[in-house]
């Protein structure tokens, strides 16, 4: 049984993630966030909620603790945060981390170029690239709200393939390294759904 942190529970992947979690796997959830009264309809003994700021670093680790994955789905100040989440894992051991970025953050998609706007995308990536965790960065095409699982990853290096891809299919790629020790550690993929 796989003990996963999610921070940022209230996101829409972090909460197709979390229907995901308890449908196919038996993995035990913290669900950490600012605002619990936003979850709803979370009914399993499989689930713990914790009402926190990734800024608050000492309750960030207070979460942590007993945790194997931490799965990372935020906005906001993605530098301080990533700092505050490495510094965090590195303090209570935890080594298995999966955090959604964006797409071109490497310059990797044809034709696009996204300037300043990637930048904290960009700089909290290099920040866990730079650690020695068991990260895994995902980098998703824009969304869309499909109900459908349906999408081919790309490594980083490579050219990012497609346009848009299901936040399902983020959620589902989230679930499976969440669960599979190993899978496409310290690596950076590309999400997207075929065309």
């Amino acid at each position: 049984m796989t003990k996963v942190l999610i921070l940022g529970a209230n996101g829409g992947i972090a909460r197709l993630a979390i229907d995901l979690f308890l449908k196919e796997t038996d993995a035990k959830l913290t669900l950490y966030l600012r605002n619990s009264r936003r979850l709803r309809n979370i009914h399993s003994d499989r689930v713990r909620v914790i009402e926190g700021d990734v800024m608050d670093i000492e309750k960030l680790k207070e979460a942590m603790i007993g945790q194997e994955v931490i799965y990372a789905n935020l906005a906001g100040n993605l530098e301080q945060m990533a700092k505050n989440i490495v510094k965090a894992m590195d303090e209570t051991g935890v080594k298995r981390l999966i955090f959604i970025s964006s797409m071109g953050i490497y310059d990797e998609v044809p034709g696009e170029r996204y300037g300043s706007i990637l930048d904290p995308y960009r700089k909290s990536a290099a920040i866990i690239e730079a650690s020695d965790l068991d990260y895994t960065i995902l980098r998703p095409a824009w969304f869309t709200n499909k109900d459908e699982i349906d999408y081919e990853t790309t490594q980083k290096g490579e050219p990012f393939k497609g346009s848009v891809v299901s936040r399902k299919s983020v959620a589902d790629l989230v679930v499976k390294l969440a669960v599979t020790p190993g899978l496409e550690v310290r690596r950076s993929l590309g999400v997207n759904k075929p065309e």
